[in-house]
């Protein structure tokens, strides 16, 4: 989906973890040398140094930190030559158990594939310091807008029970071309299950299990401005919802057909922004709204 939940497990599914057994070890780094020989003390050193690796608390050991039998460790795998990105994520706001961060176009929210410092996770950890910092949901790499993080691991969960209950109230804009011959707003309804290649989704029949409203805001440019409210949950349900009407967003190279794999044109991004984010606060029960500052333009 666009705006999935993203929870504890699946933050540290992504991360590499390994358990410091009991063990004759007076430092981390002569453990972490021992365990992974063909890393290199070296760049384990440098990691260390850089605050790269994180405790069950969510601390950074440095690279005097002493052996503690009994721990997780967790760190992401480094990609040789990783491309940089060349956008850079804002945040919002930021209290006490939230964050709140503007992501660009092509960034991905958390490490996958050729992308691992190169993520909006990554860099908001290194620029706040907060080593446990995590997406309670996710955005497509080729997706701008509002993403929520939460920053106490106390209160994580609370905050997470807003996507799977649906508690929380998201919307997207796009821009699709136009199709006269349809009354908005509309709702489209379909089930949604994985496809060909396993990266994309496709409908088939059955009892629906996805669901959006799309409102038209306004025609610019010969093309349709749209508001999306997805009332369900699945992996690029908008973009899939709107293909299926002949609306395919503006710079989808996966719906309605695979386009052959290319360089990222920056030029030419995805038309789709997360623009919009209200809830219910489950501690304070004060609502909260976040708005996007980034355009489609």
């Amino acid at each position: 989906m666009d705006n999935d939940p993203a929870s504890d497990a699946a933050s540290d599914a992504a991360a590499s973890q390994v358990w410091l057994p009991p063990g004759p070890w007076a430092s981390l780094l002569d453990f972490l040398d021992q365990r992974f020989p063909r890393v290199g003390r070296e760049q384990w050193r440098q990691r260390l140094h850089d605050g790269k690796l994180s405790d069950d608390s969510g601390a950074t050991p440095g690279v005097d930190a002493p052996y503690l039998a009994g721990r997780t460790l967790r760190y992401y795998r480094e990609v040789p030559a990783e491309a940089e990105i060349p956008f850079e994520a804002q945040v919002l706001y930021r209290d006490a158990h939230l964050l709140v961060a503007d992501k660009p176009h092509f960034l991905p929210t958390m490490p996958a594939g050729r992308y691992v410092q190169q993520c909006l996770l990554a860099r908001l950890r290194r620029q706040t310091g907060l080593a446990g910092l995590t997406p309670l949901h996710r955005l497509d790499r080729e997706t701008a807008g509002l993403v929520l993080f939460s920053v106490d691991t106390g209160t994580r969960a609370a905050y997470s029970a807003l996507f799977a209950t649906r508690r929380i109230a998201k919307t997207y804009e796009a821009l699709a071309p136009m199709r006269p011959d349809l009354p908005f707003p509309l709702t489209r309804r379909s089930r949604i299950v994985s496809g060909t290649p396993f990266f994309r989704m496709q409908e088939v029949d059955g009892e629906p299990n996805a669901e959006t409203r799309i409102e038209l805001i306004e025609v610019r440019d010969g093309h349709g401005h749209y508001r999306l409210h997805p009332l369900s949950g699945k992996k690029h349900q908008l973009r899939l919802h709107m293909a299926a009407l002949g609306l395919p967003i503006i710079g989808d190279r996966w719906y309605p057909q695979l386009q052959d794999e290319a360089p990222d044109d920056y030029a030419q991004p995805l038309k789709l922004l997360a623009r919009r984010l209200a809830f219910d606060d489950p501690l304070s029960g004060e609502r909260r709204v976040f708005e996007s500052r980034l355009s489609l333009s």
